[in-house]
């Protein structure tokens, strides 16, 4: 369509460029997330394997939280308590969390009968954590939340390049549009399971990818900036953005690493001339009481892990349940006494928002049923990726890219400049991107002419 000499929408073989170089960047991307999300996916039941024998103790007879606390802090010099981590079962270690001098988060599991300590792990180690970090850092802290941030950016514009692409023009009927045709030549078979496929599984990757957003470094930042200007549009921010140690993620406010205290002569002594007060093996102030908030930790009934951590003079009790609507705060002093309780419904609108949408990035927000319909998106995106490599494969010339050719009346059309405009104003790198395209491609095109 034809307005004022103006084109509506892009040609046919402009869209082809963009789709195939976003694609290009991306798909290796796509898959990669698709296996580690897969994984991470089942989380839950992965952490209860992993942690199966430390589940399965004798039944604890007279438990005490503090005495717990203070076998931890001997287990590791010149530690400071961070959290303690309310058993699910009477047969489940204690898990608590400390901090060495250097700002590591170690988890330490402790037999709440004999308050042996059965072991110590760097919380950012678990095998959990790993995988978080490999999902949306690639292990490589916010250098690696930048480059997945530019990598969701031009998924973006490579969904909705796909979706342009796929809208039937001149094609009658359902098969190939709605159903790929598995019964046609091997071209038109890899392209159907290519198309069809990204076609179902390109709302569900959009949402995926909106819902990682504020996780990034960079919109996350900028997100954090716009609610600073505009207004209260948050509360307390339950999410982590960019990398993130994980002491500061269990405390719930950033935790630095402290000075590492001499010991006598100089010397690193383990075990000896340690106090026997928690309070005082603790490089920061512990609130005493500890037993006693425990116990009313187990009455609340909060979804699971339920983190107990001081706050001052008082002590916070949380749950970090993956299910965000369900998460709950509660302050109580140290003789027990219930002072307030936050839930998930007094956050701001854009942190509820954003708690549903991990939720459900995450599997958890309606059971069983979400964690299938996730790792079938999973699925169907590595099925795409590897249609749409085939197919690339298969067309590509030898020693060539085998990239559409540009047009030379190429049109971008009133939509495709819109699109893009859109998707610019509200992703920042993909803007940066694109400015740094057209100045290469200006470059280009003055080097051809001389």
């Amino acid at each position: 369509m034809i307005l004022n000499g103006l084109s509506l929408w892009p040609d046919h073989r402009t869209l082809w460029r963009w789709h195939f170089f976003a694609g290009l960047f991306c798909l290796p991307f796509v898959a990669f997330l698709s296996l580690t999300g897969s994984v991470y996916l089942f989380k839950p039941q992965i952490d209860d394997w992993i942690d199966w024998r430390y589940d399965h103790l004798p039944a604890v007879l007279s438990p005490s939280p503090e005495r717990d606390v203070q076998a931890a802090l001997l287990a590791v010099p010149q530690s400071s308590f961070l959290a303690y981590e309310l058993p699910r079962t009477s047969h489940s270690a204690a898990r608590v969390l400390v901090t060495r001098p250097d700002g590591e988060a170690v988890r330490v599991y402790v037999d709440r009968n004999s308050h042996v300590v059965l072991k110590t792990v760097l919380e950012e180690e678990r095998f959990e954590r790993l995988v978080f970090r490999l999902h949306g850092q690639l292990l490589l802290g916010n250098v690696g939340s930048v480059i997945m941030e530019m990598v969701a950016s031009w998924t973006i514009v490579l969904v909705a390049t796909g979706l342009l692409l796929w809208w039937p023009r001149h094609h009658s009927g359902l098969a190939g549009v709605i159903y790929p045709r598995l019964g046609g030549d091997g071209r038109t078979r890899w392209r159907d399971m290519h198309a069809v496929t990204g076609v179902w599984t390109s709302l569900f990757l959009v949402l995926f990818l909106a819902s990682g957003l504020p996780w990034s470094f960079v919109w996350g930042h900028a997100l954090q900036s716009v609610e600073n200007t505009v207004g209260r549009l948050t509360s307390v921010k339950d999410w982590e953005i960019g990398a993130v140690p994980a002491a500061s993620v269990i405390a719930g406010h950033p935790v630095e690493p402290s000075r590492k205290l001499p010991s006598k002569g100089g010397m690193d002594m383990p075990g000896m001339d340690m106090p026997d007060d928690p309070a005082s093996l603790s490089g920061s102030f512990l609130p005493g009481g500890l037993d006693t908030v425990a116990l009313t930790a187990t009455a609340l009934s909060l979804p699971a892990p339920v983190m107990i951590t001081p706050s001052g003079h008082v002590w916070t009790i949380r749950s970090d349940t993956q299910n965000r609507p369900l998460r709950e705060s509660v302050t109580v002093t140290p003789d027990g006494h219930v002072m307030s309780r936050t839930t998930f419904a007094e956050k701001g609108l854009i942190d509820r928002i954003i708690g549903y949408g991990v939720a459900a990035h995450e599997g958890q927000l309606f059971g069983w049923m979400n964690q299938f319909i996730n790792l079938l998106v999973a699925s169907g995106l590595l099925l795409m990726s590897a249609a749409a490599t085939v197919l690339w494969l298969k067309r590509k010339p030898p020693n060539s890219l085998g990239a559409p050719p540009p047009l030379r009346s190429q049109r971008y059309g009133i939509v495709g400049i819109a699109l893009l405009i859109i998707l610019a104003m509200v992703l920042p790198e993909l803007a940066a991107s694109l400015f740094i395209l057209f100045l290469a491609s200006s470059i280009y095109r003055k080097l051809c002419e001389t």
